[in-house]
């Protein structure tokens, strides 16, 4: 994300709002290019161990229906396997290519031939992959003193885009929402005056003249946490607050349901008070929540509090319900971020505000079924029991013990010959009888725990010929069989036993017993009268 420290979001939003139910399922003519339904799009960094690679990442994207992505910078790799994916991409100018592009429109016209005409041109495999480029990242805060050759950079590249005849394809920059000050009540809030005229003012004509987005990063996150607890957490949060405790603008006399639609409408009041048009549409390119942080320092930042923020905000845009000040025009966001950056430096939260782990397993499972497609497969419908990454190898052996002993997990296909049996590791054969509890136990509640030794994920786990119990295909297989994998259930020790042999532990006495049952057969067959 450039520089990326979020940093300059951090402005104190003194507000005592309150949350009403969200009722509202209005349409919204509003978008990046400022048409078309809104949308939900997410961040990808790339500062994340073991990331998945090109082809497998744009996998990942068309298995969990994710259509628009915001990368920081335009990696050619990344853009080749997206085409793919059948996602469209905001590409980004990192904040230290400012300079060369800002002060010579033949180095823009040359990167937008290098970076853009490849995956954009009509003639191109993927004319519709590009759907925007971001120019920096929160450049007043985080780099000022490219402020002055920001909007150079940003008109070169639009004209290199327009010779190109891909004029279609906006060129914007994300903004920190500090810019804005007074922000509540909403109706007083206005831009930052020393950024107003020099600025901001000959930004937004540009962004009028070519149909180009205001995009601007929006954390109420950060504004709890500055807010020295005058905001409430569940406004901050889009949950819901008895009707009592409401909070109305009093100049407007409108109600406000949650900190990110106050936070909108302050930008939108910015805008008119600056006599901008109001055609100016405005993206949000960033807003997110941390699922770990420091305890004392960002006790906020915690799995529950992120899964409840992101869930509500994909429900809310989706839902097309707008802000009070505009209930027809919802902006289309993205979530920061798709994968944890654990190689971020910073305080704890820094490497913790993803959705998944590089890996592609779920930090958390979102509430957001059935809206629209986005995330179809981070639901709970189909959802599978791995061994944790970070578990002991040591407690993962016991609990698969446990799985396929008392447990009663069917653990046969992990046995030596048998279609899970490979790769031959404690890990791959605990995933396999983790999972295969957890499904049967209608993978309720804490059906995989494992004492911390088991996960749940979204990505099915099938691999070759083995195939999880959950899996798309698991009743292809059973029906191709002709029966049901389920086995008779064992008493406990029974089980403990088996599950002993089946782990390739006690493996000479699994050698005597296959001889035995060879010879077993070779004397059936020679004293069966069936052959003559």
């Amino acid at each position: 994300m450039g520089a990326r420290s979020r940093g300059g979001t951090r402005s104190l939003l003194l507000l005592s709002l309150h949350l009403l139910c969200l009722h509202s399922c209005l349409r919204c003519s509003v978008s990046a290019a400022g048409s078309g339904d809104p949308y939900v799009g997410v961040t990808i960094g790339t500062a994340v161990t073991n990331l998945l690679s090109p082809s497998d990442l744009a996998a990942f994207l068309r298995a969990q229906r994710i259509t628009h992505v915001r990368l920081y910078d335009a990696d050619p790799r990344l853009l080749s396997a997206l085409a793919s994916s059948g996602a469209t991409a905001i590409v980004g100018v990192p904040n230290d290519e400012l300079l060369a592009l800002g002060s010579s429109p033949a180095t823009a016209s040359a990167w937008v031939a290098r970076r853009v005409l490849p995956f954009a041109a009509a003639n191109s495999t993927s004319p519709g992959l590009i759907s925007a480029i971001a120019v920096g990242d929160e450049v007043p805060t985080a780099l000022p003193s490219a402020l002055p050759i920001l909007l150079p950079a940003i008109q070169s590249l639009a004209a290199a885009l327009a010779a190109a005849n891909l004029s279609s394809i906006p060129v914007s920059t994300p903004l920190p929402f500090s810019i804005v000050l007074e922000p509540f009540p909403p109706s007083q809030a206005y831009f930052n005056q020393s950024l107003a005229k020099s600025f901001l003012l000959p930004l937004l004509s540009h962004l009028a003249n070519t149909s180009a987005p205001l995009m601007l990063n929006l954390y109420p996150y950060y504004s709890l946490m500055q807010s020295s607890g005058v905001v409430p957490v569940d406004n901050a949060m889009f949950k819901p607050l008895p009707p009592s405790l409401e909070m109305v603008d009093p100049n407007t006399l409108l109600h406000y349901t949650n900190v990110f639609d106050a936070m909108l409408d302050a930008v939108y009041v910015a805008l008119k008070n600056l006599n901008v048009s109001a055609g100016i549409p405005v993206l949000v390119t960033e807003t997110g929540w941390p699922s770990y942080g420091d305890r004392k320092e960002e006790p906020y930042a915690s799995k529950d509090n992120a899964n409840t923020y992101n869930s509500n905000l994909i429900k809310h845009v989706t839902e097309k319900p707008g802000t009070p000040m505009r209930p027809g025009a919802q902006a289309s966001v993205y979530i920061y971020e798709l994968f944890n950056e654990d190689l971020r430096p910073g305080p704890a939260s820094e490497a913790n505000w993803g959705l998944f782990h590089g890996n592609g397993t779920p930090v958390y499972l979102l509430h957001v079924t059935g809206k629209d497609g986005f995330l179809g497969n981070d639901t709970t419908d189909r959802t599978f029991c791995i061994a944790a990454d970070d578990a002991d190898e040591k407690a993962v052996q016991a609990a698969m013990d446990w799985a396929c002993g008392p447990g009663r997990s069917d653990c046969t296909a992990i046995q030596p010959g048998e279609g899970c049996y490979e790769p031959n590791d404690v890990r791959s054969h605990a995933s396999f009888a983790f999972n295969t509890y957890y499904q049967s136990q209608g993978k309720a509640g804490g059906s995989c725990y494992f004492q911390g030794a088991g996960m749940v994920t979204t990505t099915d786990p099938s691999h070759d010929s083995c195939i999880f119990v959950g899996s798309k295909l698991y009743s292809n297989v059973t029906k191709s069989d002709g029966a049901n994998t389920t086995t008779t259930q064992t008493s406990d020790a029974e089980g403990s036993a088996v599950w002993r042999l089946r782990t390739g532990r006690e493996k000479g006495f699994l050698s005597v017993l296959r001889l035995l049952l060879s010879l077993m057969v070779v004397v059936i067959m020679t004293n069966s009268n069936f052959w003559t």
